[in-house]
């Protein structure tokens, strides 16, 4: 996916209806990029991912991946923050953590994934996010992307 691609799925999610039912969509090739899940609040998608570390998992090679991540998340956040403003730092750990009521969609999804997550306010009583995260050593660095309904938290 190129900067524009990823751009062009936030916007398409962001106009995109929230569905009645759950929905997930695999990707279309063996990586994790372009997996989506959607419910009647949220949409969370994948645009881009890593390597796996499974077979190696050498510094080298996972700071080369962490850095074409982080390369890639510094371009969105500066795209999104040109159109909303700076962007609200939510740590989705201590927010969600505790004795909190059972954590909404997609946030618990992300919680899983990614410890903060970056959101901008669009308007429309929707939210966008962006986090960076790995569900396990061996797997891959993902680049996040979520929508919700306002309120976020």
């Amino acid at each position: 996916m190129t900067m524009e691609d990823r751009l062009a799925t936030i916007d398409g999610l962001l106009a995109r209806p929230f569905p009645i039912e759950e929905e997930r969509a695999a990707p279309a090739s063996e990586t994790w990029e372009g997996y989506r899940s959607s419910g009647q609040r949220s949409h969370l998608c994948f645009l881009m991912a890593s390597q796996d570390f499974w077979d190696d998992r050498s510094e080298d090679v996972v700071q080369a991946a962490e850095e074409e991540i982080a390369a890639a998340l510094e371009a969105l956040v500066t795209a999104l923050t040109s159109r909303w403003g700076r962007p609200e730092v939510v740590d989705l750990w201590r927010d969600l953590g505790g004795d909190s009521p059972p954590v909404p969609e997609p946030m618990n999804e992300l919680s899983q994934f990614s410890g903060r997550m970056s959101v901008w306010h669009p308007g429309a009583g929707r939210w966008v996010a962006l986090a960076v995260g790995q569900a396990d050593p061996e797997f891959p660095i993902l680049l996040l992307a979520a929508i919700g309904e306002t309120p976020l938290l």
